[in-house]
């Protein structure tokens, strides 16, 4: 039997009362008494997430910026230091390696950081693109701990700890500043998040991490702190319809088939997967993720479920959660490009009963991202 690791704050988790799931080899929170609970409190207040192995890998050196540009679909040239982009590492045939995120920490330094599950496959990835290039790919491993701090008074709870301006003009969205932190030096701030609101990641030397979930519990109890688990991280980031590598993405998926298309640069210099990227999205994809809303939060929805229009198999729900916000059962799932409009009416025919559903291309929750970037 494979031994289970443990994140730096388990036995803080465990303390609480956390049930833990395992996920690719960690003991990780599923909850911490109540799904909806945290939800809400991520919504309302400040939530506090761990995601079990949150790494980096950094790619630094002359060629760092070339090697970077021929492994993402976005433009990582755009943003200077202290900028974040979204991005997907695509095959040769336009499929998804990852889709992850890339802090630009100098001109010739990034850093990566890829979905767990993902990591080896990434780094493998990155090593064989880079070759004989003159850059080094350095695995930092738990070197640092992570931890997600998300809410509308998140600010508010990390300014009580920071000397650092991260009011919205200073640090704005998809951006990060470093800084001490309930003293911890050297802490990456970023405003990032998959939970839809303003919200932050934070990135430090594991020694702290007990140290700091202990103040950021402390020093928040008046704003509504809540720690919360993979169950509410999966409930919020349906109600955005942020897909999940693994469940909605994988190397099957090209990013347009995705509705990532937003994140592909074809002005930028070449990059691997371009011309079967390119090709969709000039003649359209096969079939697109759409977001599958129901009537209310008891439908049943299941993966692998067929979704049909007409009696006719238009696609296959990919990832299902209750959007404990807009009150509804949510999934994604891929439908043929022809019946994937906005509104179109489906049947899901999960094994607990066929239901009626809509198909929706945007989120049903802040679909313009008002309150990430507030």
């Amino acid at each position: 039997m494979a031994m289970i690791r443990r994140t730096p704050y388990y036995h803080k988790h465990a303390a609480l009362g956390a049930e833990f799931v395992d996920r690719i080899g960690f003991a990780a929170a599923l909850h911490f008494g109540s799904i909806e609970a945290e939800h809400i409190a991520a919504r309302e207040n400040v939530g506090l997430f761990d995601v079990y192995s949150q790494y980096f890998l950094e790619v630094t050196g002359p060629d760092a910026l070339n090697v970077m540009q021929k492994l993402c679909v976005n433009d990582i040239g755009r943003v200077g230091p202290s900028g974040v982009v979204y991005t997907s590492l695509c095959n040769a045939e336009g499929g998804m390696i990852d889709d992850l995120l890339v802090y630009r920490m100098a001109d010739d330094t990034f850093r990566v950081c890829p979905t767990p599950s993902r990591f080896v496959s990434v780094e493998a990835w990155i090593r064989e693109v880079a070759g004989e290039l003159r850059v080094e790919v350095i695995n930092y491993g738990a070197r640092f701990a992570y931890m997600s701090v998300q809410g509308p008074k998140s600010r508010a709870l990390l300014s009580r700890l920071t000397d650092a301006d991260l009011s919205a003009s200073k640090v704005k969205y998809f951006r990060f500043v470093m800084g001490d932190l309930a003293g911890v030096p050297d802490v990456m701030i970023s405003r990032t998040g998959y939970s839809g609101e303003l919200g932050y990641e934070l990135f430090y030397p594991s020694e702290y991490a007990e140290h700091l979930w202990d103040r950021l519990i402390e020093d928040g109890a008046d704003l509504g702190v809540k720690p919360c688990g993979l169950g509410s991280l999966a409930t919020l980031r349906m109600e955005k319809k942020f897909p999940l590598y693994g469940l909605d993405l994988s190397t099957g998926n090209t990013p347009v088939e995705a509705g990532l298309e937003w994140t592909v640069r074809l002005d930028k210099p070449d990059f691997i997967g371009r011309h079967v990227i390119a090709r969709q999205m000039e003649q359209g994809p096969p079939r697109r993720l759409m977001l599958v809303e129901t009537a209310d939060l008891d439908v049943p929805l299941e993966v692998g479920a067929d979704i049909t229009v007409d009696g006719r198999k238009a696609g296959t729900v990919t990832s299902v959660a209750k959007g404990f916000t807009v009150r509804k059962a949510l999934a994604q799932g891929y439908v043929i490009s022809e019946l994937a409009n906005d509104g179109q009416q489906v049947v899901v025919e999960a094994k607990a009963g066929a239901s009626k559903a809509v198909l929706r291309s945007e989120a049903l929750y802040d679909p313009n991202r008002t309150r990430a970037r507030s």
